[in-house]
């Protein structure tokens, strides 16, 4: 049965390189740390594909659901909490836009084959959710500022 995500040093890549790579005979990952920069994933070319291919797949059945099923909305929107917890939070009208437009960018990310902006979405969603949790920070945002504070400066000669 293979490790899902074995991990080693980035040296040792560079340093005893066929035993590494021999690693993913049992993983299919190998996470590696580095020192100097964000820790990278290395995988083989199949198995980058096949999740690929698996992504894209639950993307377009999501996508065609919604958009063929009568009921498919209300099913979506019934899932959302198990999926996303923090959707609780949301006010009704909020769920109802994440859901259009999760399944909107998931759609268009595979299509560009580029699942950035779909983690984006989730994130700034998140986030907005995480307002809504607050009471304070949610008045805080949400209150009418009268007062001007003058121009903005420039954040490039912020020094």
């Amino acid at each position: 049965m293979p490790i899902e995500n074995a991990a080693v040093t980035f040296s040792e890549l560079v340093n005893k390189n066929k035993q590494t790579l021999a690693r993913l005979e049992e993983s299919s990952r190998l996470l590696l740390h580095r020192r100097d920069g964000e820790d990278l994933v290395l995988t083989t070319a199949t198995r980058a594909e096949q999740d690929r291919t698996v992504v894209s797949a639950a993307t377009r059945m999501l996508a065609a659901l919604a958009r063929r099923e009568p009921h498919s909305m209300e099913l979506l929107l019934g899932i959302l909490p198990d999926a996303f917890p923090w959707t609780h939070f949301l006010p009704e009208a909020d769920v109802h836009a994440f859901a259009v437009e999760l399944v909107d960018t998931m759609r268009a990310a595979d299509s560009v084959g580029n699942s950035a902006s779909v983690a984006q979405l989730l994130i700034a969603w998140q986030h907005t959710a995480e307002v809504h949790s607050d009471p304070e920070l949610l008045a805080a945002l949400t209150r009418e500022h009268t007062e001007d504070y003058g121009p903005a400066s420039d954040p490039r000669e912020a020094g």
